[in-house]
């Protein structure tokens, strides 16, 4: 097939949306399919332009594959205005920026003709070429929500107006009424299309995945643990990803405070974002918590495996909006996790008997769920064990990506050659939960 890609983020970023989307496009690629990519230059999860890269130029480039026999993935990057604080109306004109400028590289693929055109959530804004270039070109047109941004944007407080709000879901609900197909990546996000409208028939599950041969335990000393001088003994809560204001990362400032007189116990936050400046300032007099640069992709395990603890904090409302994207990578580690969600979202759902779950906001709750799991060795390796073991059976990246491949080719009306990627009815509906 020819495959075109819409997406805002995309590699070499390292982190959510990017990392995945890029993963996608080369394992299609890959499979002998040609692909395409309408893009921004990468600036997530750090907020500016990476080096290397403008943010107000067009460029063309080859994204190689591992397999020489692929023909890799053609990249067009658009420009894009990227905020250093995306709240409110910047995110609005960053996400229309990249909206606008992305409309003519689009157009001039329906000479391409594509047979499916994927559009990423977020962003929505850029379903109108999305939708116009599969008419045009008489492709599939396909939407696949990573987290529902609209949404997020209204529990965040964003946009307060009632009007407003009402104003935008009748557009989105009109939006997604417009794709051939609409895929999200757990089942509470499946049911939520189908509150917006969509048809149950033209949604898929499409769970995000993980390398289970590159994501794993080690036995092994932990050589990032040795260089940060974090001793055996110490017991380390890590959060590793995007520091934005939906993953409500101020409450782990706030548990080292509660937890201070447990100086075994050490905190590290890792990676990058528009509140990591607020962060570092509120915890200037933790001498409990230490902040790391987001980590190079080949020290991903080492950084995972650095950890006794996950940490995984989202802010009320968001469990079943978005899926944390690290959460497939955490599973991998063997590593127990604790996490902030509604009793009943997806998130506690899916860590139910494999990680702790405490209420969203609620410090005190996470404290003593932390220090539960610091006093209690036994009780990490069960939950880490456990957590491997659902990784293992349900996040497979080639399973599911051989799903969802199969899904496009039937979209198309193509049908999917060699017994390793036939997939009957029963079992697409059956795609595991991330």
């Amino acid at each position: 097939m020819r495959i075109l890609i819409n997406s805002i983020n995309f590699s070499p970023e390292l982190t959510s949306t990017g990392k995945y989307t890029g993963e996608l496009a080369d394992w299609l690629a890959q499979r002998g399919h040609e692909v395409r990519v309408v893009t921004s230059p990468p600036h997530y999860p750090q907020w500016r332009i990476s080096k290397g890269y403008a943010g107000w130029r067009y460029k063309r480039e080859k994204l190689n594959t591992s397999v020489k026999s692929s023909g890799g993935v053609d990249i067009f990057r658009c420009p894009v205005w990227v905020p250093r604080v995306p709240r409110g109306w910047k995110r609005v004109l960053y996400l229309a920026s990249f909206s606008l400028s992305s409309w003519p590289v689009m157009l001039m693929q329906i000479f391409w003709r594509p047979d499916v055109v994927l559009l990423i959530e977020p962003t929505l804004f850029c379903s109108p070429q999305t939708l116009c270039v599969g008419r045009l070109s008489g492709a599939t047109a396909w939407l696949h929500v990573q987290d529902f941004e609209v949404e997020v944007a209204f529990e965040l407080q964003d946009f307060s107006s009632t009007k407003l709000q009402r104003s935008i879901c009748i557009l989105e609900r009109f939006l997604l009424g417009r794709f051939n197909r609409v895929s999200a990546i757990s089942d509470r996000m499946v049911e939520r299309l189908s509150a917006k409208g969509v048809d149950a028939h033209r949604t898929v599950l499409f769970p995000n995945w993980v390398d289970t041969s590159e994501i794993y335990p080690l036995t092994t000393p932990n050589a990032l643990r040795q260089e940060l001088g974090i001793s055996r003994d110490s017991i380390v809560a890590l959060y590793s990803g995007n520091m934005g204001l939906k993953q409500g990362l101020s409450l782990l400032i706030e548990v080292s405070r509660r937890l201070v007189h447990r100086p075994e116990i050490v905190f590290v936050l890792c990676g990058d974002g528009p509140h990591r400046d607020a962060l570092v300032e509120m915890a200037s007099q933790q001498r409990n918590v230490m902040f790391l640069p987001l980590q190079p992709s080949g020290r991903l395990n080492e950084l995972l495996n650095m950890a006794d603890i996950h940490l995984l904090p989202q802010v009320a409302g968001a469990a079943d909006l978005v899926m944390p994207s690290k959460l497939t990578g955490i599973m991998a580690s063997g590593k127990p996790v604790v996490a902030t969600a509604d009793e009943g979202s997806q998130l506690a759902m899916v860590l139910a008997g494999r990680g702790v779950c405490t209420r969203p906001g609620d410090v005190n709750a996470l404290a003593a769920a932390v220090a539960r799991l610091a006093d209690d060795r036994e009780l990490r390796l069960q939950m880490g064990c456990e957590l491997r073991k659902y990784a293992l059976i349900h996040l497979n990246r080639s399973d599911i990506l051989t799903r969802f491949e199969s899904s496009l080719m039937e979209a198309c009306d193509r049908s999917v050659t060699g017994a390793q990627s036939k997939v009957t009815a029963s079992q697409k509906n059956k795609l595991p939960v991330a």
